[in-house]
């Protein structure tokens, strides 16, 4: 039997459209002739042409934040309190038993741009794959985002899942879901739609919200979850231990037996 690993994750770049302009990246590329000045600042009497080559070190200096990048984000990002009014965990507190699981993918790409995921839709697609829910499993979607990253349309397309189905996913014991698109919820752009002709705040970030009631995590901005089958893979999502913070980027990986 031989292990394969599927990278899910998505480079942070400068020149990706992977999240509107006001979340975009910057990265400094520093190379081995630039750094000479920070390495001799290090020895006094230290010279370029005394180094191999000439030659310093390569180094990047990042403007980022927590969110850029395919990211593990905790409860603390969706509300500050989880479980009906305990305080939300930090991504520094989040259970590590949570990150490593076995993975299921629902497959949602049918479904539009800015369609909300029902509960009955998770129970169709269950049923469609055959497979019940046990705890801690951890649930991705494939929505049609996730063919269209690297575009400019990136941000706005996709389904996302919403209150109910994602409390149907909590209350099977689901901690940690996940999806291709920028957000577990519907893109803002078709949210704002809706909002302006009901007036109805509740439909603002549904999805997060939930959180509210049943602490959990998702990871955004996943990819080639076409590439999986719906079950028998294993899912690592470790995110980095970033004091009190409301996100930690991961490099998340399925992992399968063939």
């Amino acid at each position: 039997m031989a292990r394969r690993i599927i990278d899910l994750s998505i480079p942070i770049a400068n020149d990706i459209p992977a999240d509107p302009p006001i979340q975009i990246p910057a990265i400094t590329y520093i190379d081995h002739k630039q750094s000479i000045g920070d390495i001799v600042s290090f020895f006094p009497g230290l010279k370029a042409e005394d180094l191999p080559d000439g030659e310093g070190w390569a180094v990047e200096r990042v403007v980022l934040s927590t969110h850029n990048g395919t990211h593990l984000d905790a409860p603390w990002h969706y509300h500050s309190t989880q479980d009906r009014g305990k305080p939300a965990m930090r991504i520094d507190e989040v259970p590590l038993e949570w990150c490593f699981q076995p993975g299921v993918k629902l497959d949602f790409r049918h479904f539009p741009d800015g369609y909300v995921v029902t509960a009955a839709d998770v129970e169709t697609e269950l049923k469609r794959i055959g497979h019940e829910l046990t705890p801690l499993e951890i649930v991705v979607v494939n929505t049609s985002a996730g063919e269209r990253f690297g575009q400019p349309n990136y941000v706005a397309s996709g389904c996302g899942v919403g209150y109910e189905a994602t409390m149907y996913l909590l209350d099977r014991g689901i901690r940690v879901t996940g999806t291709d698109g920028w957000s577990w919820d519907a893109p803002f752009v078709h949210t704002a739609k809706k909002y302006a002709e009901t007036g109805d705040a509740s439909l603002i970030w549904e999805g997060h919200k939930a959180g509210r009631h049943t602490g959990y995590c998702h990871i955004e901005k996943l990819h080639r979850l076409e590439e999986l089958p719906s079950t028998g893979f294993m899912v690592s999502c470790f995110p980095v231990k970033i004091e009190k913070a409301s996100a930690g980027w991961t490099r998340a990986v399925a992992i399968l037996e063939d």
